[in-house]
C-alpha cells in the first residue's frame, strides 16, 4: 500500500507504517492544490492534519484511494459524504489529543482569570505593577460546560478539582454519565443563565454552528467569561466581539476560529481586543498528542491492510469495541451469504431483508447488514461497494434494505437469513457458525448443511434414480473433481437442491451438458473468495 503524508506528522508516531514492509510512505509537504491533484491518483491512503482540504475536487482525482486518515479529532477539512459515495474510508484519531485539548482549556482559563499574559508583558517591559492585574479564582464559580464528551468530561473533572461548581448541557448523554463526572445535567438555557464561566466542547456540525448567538449573550450574567478550545464558529464571533465591547463579557479565551488563519475584519478586531486571550489552534499541539494521533491513524491503516476492524472509521457502522472480536466471524458469514445469493438470485432486486435469530439478535446487527449488503451489491454494481458506501449504492439502485431481529430460534443458537426479492420472486439463504466455521443450512425452502467452498455448483431438479451418477460422469469427463456433495429435498423422488463443492471452476459448456442430462430447473456455478 502506498501512503501519502501531506501535513507535518510526528515521525515517531509513524513507526507502525515505516516498519511495515507492505507499506510505502511518501511525505510531500506544502503541495499546491494542482500538485496534490496530480499525484493523489498514485496513492491508496492519505494522512493529513488540518492543512489539507480533502474535498470533492481532490477525491475526483484519487482513483485508487481507499483511506483518508485525519491525524486529529476534527474532520472539518474532509468531505465525508463525497468520500463515502466513493467507498473511501475516513478515519480520525478521536482519543490521541483529548488530554492535550483539556489541559489547554484550563491553561487558557487560568491565564485569563489571573491576567498572566498582560502581567508577563508588563514585567518584561520593565514595569512593576500589581493592582491592575488582580485576578479571579475558580473556587466557588459556576462553570457551564457545553458538551460532556471526551474533552468536556476531562475539563469537568479538572474544574471540580479547583472546587468550582460544574453544570453541563449535552442532549446526547444520560444523567448517570453526568453524575459519574460529579456534575449536574441542565438545559442550555440554564447554562446561559447561571454560569460564571462557559466553555464549549462540541464538534462543529449544522446543529452546533452559531450555537451561542447575540440572543444568548443577552441572557448571560454580567461579567461572564467564555472559552472556546473546540471548533471555530460554535460561538458566533461577531456576537462575541459585541459582548466584549459592551462589557457584558469581562473576558474570553479562544484557540479556534471560523477562518484559519483569521482574515476577516471581525476576527481581526476580536483577536486584538484587550480582554481577549488567543492562541493559534494549539489545543492538540503537544509532543505527546502529536505522537498519539499519528500512532492512532497509522495503526488504522495497518488494520486495513490486515483486514481487521477499524475502530475509528467515522463512516463505517461499528460495534462496541468489546463486541467486535465476538462479531467478526458473523461478518464473514453474512458476507458469504451475500456473495452466494447474488450469484443465484434473479436480476433487478428491489428488497433485501436480513433476519437475525437467536443469541446474535441481542446485539446491534447493523454492521452485519451493511457487510452483507456490500458483498451482495458488489456483484451487481459497476463500482466497488464496501461497508462505507453500501447503503448509498442500495438507495441509488432503488433497493429497500430491512433488518429484523428475534431471539427466538428453532434449531440454531444463532442464525442469519438473507432474503432477496425481485419481480421474479423471493430467494432466501441462511447460515450459521458451527464451532466457528460458516455453514449454509437453508436455500429457498430446502434444508441444507454444507461448508462454503471456493468453487461450487448448485442444481435444482426433480430427483430421480441415477441423476447423481450422470452429474459425476459429466464432471469427470470435464476433468472437474467433486470434493463434497449436499442434497436437500422435501420428499422422495420430489424436487431437490444439490450443492457440489468442486476443485476447479465448471465452464459453461459443462454446465449445459449437466443441465440437459438431469433436466435441471436451475443450475449455476458459484465462486466464493474463501
Amino acid at each position: 500500500m502506498k501512503v501519502l503524508i501531506t501535513d507535518e506528522i510526528s515521525e515517531s508516531g509513524l513507526l507502525p507504517l515505516l516498519e511495515d514492509p507492505r507499506i510505502q510512505v511518501d511525505k510531500k509537504l506544502g503541495l499546491s492544490v494542482a500538485e496534490l491533484h496530480e499525484v493523489i491518483g498514485g496513492y491508496e491512503a492519505v494522512i493529513t492534519r488540518s492543512g489539507t482540504r480533502v474535498d470533492e475536487a481532490l477525491l475526483s482525482h484519487a482513483h485508487n484511494l481507499k483511506i483518508v486518515a485525519r491525524a486529529g479529532v476534527g474532520i472539518d477539512n474532509v468531505d465525508v459524504d463525497a468520500a463515502s459515495s466513493r467507498g473511501i474510508i475516513v478515519v480520525n484519531a478521536p482519543y490521541g489529543n483529548v488530554n492535550s485539548a483539556a489541559e489547554h482549556t484550563l491553561a487558557l482559563l487560568l491565564s485569563l482569570c489571573r491576567n498572566i499574559p498582560v502581567a508577563n508583558a508588563s514585567l518584561k517591559a520593565g514595569d512593576w505593577q500589581r493592582a491592575p492585574f488582580t485576578g479571579r479564582e475558580l473556587k466557588g464559580k459556576t462553570v457551564g460546560i457545553i458538551g460532556l464528551g471526551k474533552v468536556g468530561g476531562r475539563v469537568a473533572r479538572r474544574c471540580r478539582a479547583f472546587e468550582a461548581n460544574v453544570i453541563t448541557y449535552d442532549p446526547y448523554i444520560s444523567e448517570k454519565r453526568a453524575e459519574d463526572f460529579g456534575v449536574k445535567l441542565v438545559s442550555l438555557e440554564d447554562v446561559i443563565r447561571f454560569a460564571d464561566i462557559i466553555t464549549v466542547h462540541t464538534p462543529l456540525t449544522a446543529e452546533t454552528r452559531n450555537m451561542i448567538t447575540a440572543e444568548h449573550f443577552e441572557g448571560m450574567q454580567d461579567g461572564v467569561i467564555l472559552v472556546n478550545c473546540a471548533r471555530g464558529g460554535i460561538i458566533n464571533e461577531e456576537a462575541m466581539l459585541a459582548a466584549l465591547e459592551s462589557g457584558k463579557c469581562v473576558g474570553a479565551a479562544f484557540d479556534v476560529w471560523s477562518e484559519e488563519p483569521p482574515r476577516s475584519e471581525v476576527l481581526r478586531k476580536l483577536i486584538a481586543h484587550p480582554n481577549m486571550l488567543v492562541t493559534p489552534h494549539l489545543g492538540a499541539n503537544t509532543f505527546e498528542a502529536q505522537k498519539n494521533v499519528a500512532v492512532d491513524v497509522s495503526m488504522e491503516i495497518v488494520n486495513y491492510v490486515d483486514g481487521k476492524p477499524m475502530a475509528s472509521a467515522v463512516n463505517i457502522p461499528r460495534f462496541d469495541p468489546d463486541l467486535m472480536e465476538h462479531m467478526k466471524p458473523y461478518m464473514s458469514l453474512v458476507s458469504i451469504l451475500g456473495t452466494f445469493i447474488s450469484q443465484l438470485a434473479p436480476p433487478n432486486p428491489n428488497k433485501v431483508t436480513f433476519t437475525y435469530n437467536g443469541k446474535l439478535a441481542r446485539f446491534d446487527c447493523t454492521p452485519l447488514s451493511v457487510s452483507g449488503l456490500a458483498a451482495l451489491l458488489n456483484r451487481c454494481s459497476d463500482q466497488e461497494v464496501n461497508m462505507v458506501n453500501a447503503g448509498l449504492v442500495a438507495r441509488e439502485m432503488g433497493i429497500e434494505v430491512e433488518s429484523v431481529r428475534s431471539t427466538e430460534t428453532e434449531s440454531f443458537s444463532s442464525l442469519i437469513t438473507l432474503a432477496l426479492e425481485s419481480p421474479e420472486g423471493r430467494r432466501t439463504i441462511a447460515g450459521t457458525l458451527f464451532e466457528g466455521t460458516p455453514k449454509i443450512v437453508k436455500m429457498r425452502n430446502f434444508a441444507t448443511d454444507f461448508q462454503p467452498e471456493k468453487n461450487m455448483l448448485v442444481i435444482n431438479y426433480l430427483d430421480r434414480p441415477g441423476l447423481i451418477g450422470k452429474i459425476g460422469t459429466i464432471l469427470g469427463e470435464a476433468n472437474v473433481n467433486i470434493g463434497n456433495m449436499n442434497l436437500g429435498r422435501r420428499e422422495k423422488a420430489g424436487e431437490a437442491m444439490v450443492v457440489f463443492s468442486v476443485d476447479s471452476p465448471v465452464d459453461d459448456e459443462t454446465l449445459q451438458k449437466v443441465a440437459e442430462a438431469v433436466d435441471a430447473r436451475f443450475i449455476k456455478a458459484v465462486h466464493l473468495d474463501v
